[in-house]
């Protein structure tokens, strides 16, 4: 066996064509024999390059629609063929099958398709078969053949034909091959995510076909990657590369800010919001958002579900800001931003598209479904006899929604929504409570009349009495403790609006 191959026989069949004359252009200057099918061979006989016919090689025609076209022993022993045993080489001089030193063969678009249509019947067709099984028959012989699998490996085969002579290391051929695996892997993943959307068969498969290091994880001595298309989210227009824990605390934001639809701004330190605030202009919710916590917002990432304008721009420049996120930003808006060389400017481009959440646990993993429920007006149910007024229950509905995406145990204060003071991952509710009204009052906020939410329920009245000694009015939580009666009934004795959710926001 020879580390260096010369490629003499290329087998070429491939969906996208971009990129491939000038390849083929190089092949036939280095004397290759070319052997196509269908539309591929179209292709380059146009560009006036000689092709040998598969079908001439197999004796048999594409049939069935072109589903089958190249599943043949004289295709699949000519790359399959084992060089250094004499018995593979006999078999191929006896029925006279070419050996091919190159396989170009790429995939039908399934994951475009899919992503496009919802017509099954095209999505089907797009399944590819003859495809799948060259490029892992290649790749699994990658000590003779060099497989080429997707377009974006074509500059790299270039490279290699006109400055290498069209002479491949085993190296070089390894490494195709396992990208070759990737390739099939991901496509293969894709499939079964499509079909076992309805049959839910007890499998979790997940595949990124883009990946990117990071200067590091979450500490300089761990590695860090990102897997997935960030750009398929949102557009960096400014500052230093996202790291590890600029994409939690972004992640953090965009998910706390979906929750609401009028204009709020989010400040987030650690995957916790330091300050929130919804007012009538993104401009006013910036300003309460961090009086919320100055202190905390200083390198924060901060996130704006309203287009930035100059007047908030101008505010925001005042202090160091990390990262910034906004559906879009006004012209001189973000050239102002754009001062600060290292600031983080991202462009969001609509929702988050994911429905579940994963992490790893010992030696597998958990998967969830996110926590998608935003409560109304509707659905909370007193257990009070007093009532809370509409300023009130708005309140407790904002509030509830921080609490949601807050660390357990977690207390959050609000008011004329605004995040007053917040507790969270505490070992105890009462801790979360006594930290939130530290908080609360190490900014000066008034809290008579604001209203208390709680990640869970109360599993004693102690929450509720030190509340209401501090001035807060309202409480929403989503009950379930055996000792329920004894919170309510504090309430109903000192004229406290209680209202149960019956939904728990644990967040670990």
């Amino acid at each position: 066996m020879l580390a260096s191959n010369k490629i003499s026989n290329a087998l070429i069949s491939v969906f996208y064509k971009d990129g491939l004359a000038p390849i083929a252009q190089a092949l036939h200057q280095q004397g290759v024999n070319i052997y196509s099918t269908g539309g591929t061979q179209e292709f380059l006989e146009k560009l006036g390059i000689p092709v040998f016919p598969v079908e001439k090689l197999t004796g048999y025609p594409s049939i069935l629609g072109g589903r089958v076209k190249t599943l043949h022993p004289k295709i699949f022993g000519g790359i399959l063929a084992r060089r250094e045993e004499a018995g593979d080489l006999s078999e191929v001089k006896e029925f006279d099958i070419p050996l091919f030193d190159l396989v170009m063969v790429d995939l039908y678009p399934f994951e475009e398709t899919l992503a496009s249509t919802s017509d099954e019947s095209k999505i089907i067709e797009k399944i590819d078969i003859g495809g799948v099984s060259l490029i892992r028959a290649a790749a699994k012989n990658f000590k003779h053949s060099l497989i080429v699998s997707h377009v974006n490996q074509y500059p790299e085969l270039l490279t290699l034909l006109t400055e290498g002579n069209a002479l491949s290391t085993i190296e070089q051929r390894k490494a195709f091959a396992a990208k070759a695996f990737q390739v099939t892997s991901h496509y293969d993943t894709v499939i079964f995510n499509y079909f076992n959307s309805e049959q839910q068969l007890p499998a979790y498969k997940i595949s990124f076909a883009h990946g990117n290091p990071l200067r590091y994880g979450e500490n300089p001595h761990q590695r860090g990657f990102f897997f997935g298309n960030l750009r398929d989210f949102i557009n960096q227009l400014h500052g230093k590369e996202l790291s590890y824990n600029n994409l939690l605390d972004v992640d953090a934001a965009v998910n706390l800010l979906a929750d609401f639809s009028e204009p709020t701004v989010a400040i987030i330190k650690h995957n916790n919001p330091c300050g929130v605030a919804s007012r009538a202009t993104i401009y006013e919710a910036w300003k309460d958002a961090l009086a919320g916590d100055p202190v905390s917002a200083f390198g924060g990432i901060i996130a704006l579900n309203r287009p930035v304008d100059l007047a908030t721009a101008q505010e925001m420049d005042k202090i160091f800001l990390e990262v910034l996120i906004a559906p879009s930003y006004e012209e001189d808006a973000l050239k102002l931003l754009q001062g600060k060389k290292n600031r983080i400017i991202l462009e969001q481009k609509g929702t988050l598209p994911v429905t579940q959440t994963v992490r790893s646990v010992l030696n597998g993993v958990l998967v969830q479904d996110r926590d998608l429920i935003v409560l109304k007006a509707s659905d909370l149910k007193p257990v009070t006899s007093h009532l809370a007024t509409e300023s009130d229950i708005e309140d407790l509905l904002f509030a509830d929604k921080i609490v949601k995406h807050t660390k357990s145990n977690t207390i959050v204060l609000a008011k004329n929504k605004q995040l007053l003071g917040i507790g969270c991952g505490q070992t105890s509710r009462v801790d979360a409570l006594r930290h939130a009204i530290a908080k609360a009052k190490a900014f000066e906020f008034d809290l008579n009349g604001a209203a208390m939410s709680s990640d869970a329920f109360f599993p004693f009245p102690d929450c509720v009495e030190i509340a209401r000694n501090e001035g807060i009015h309202a409480v929403i939580q989503p009950g379930g403790s055996i000792k329920d009666d004894a919170s309510i009934l504090y309430c109903e004795n000192n004229g406290m609006p209680m209202y149960f959710s019956g939904i728990r926001h644990f967040k670990h």
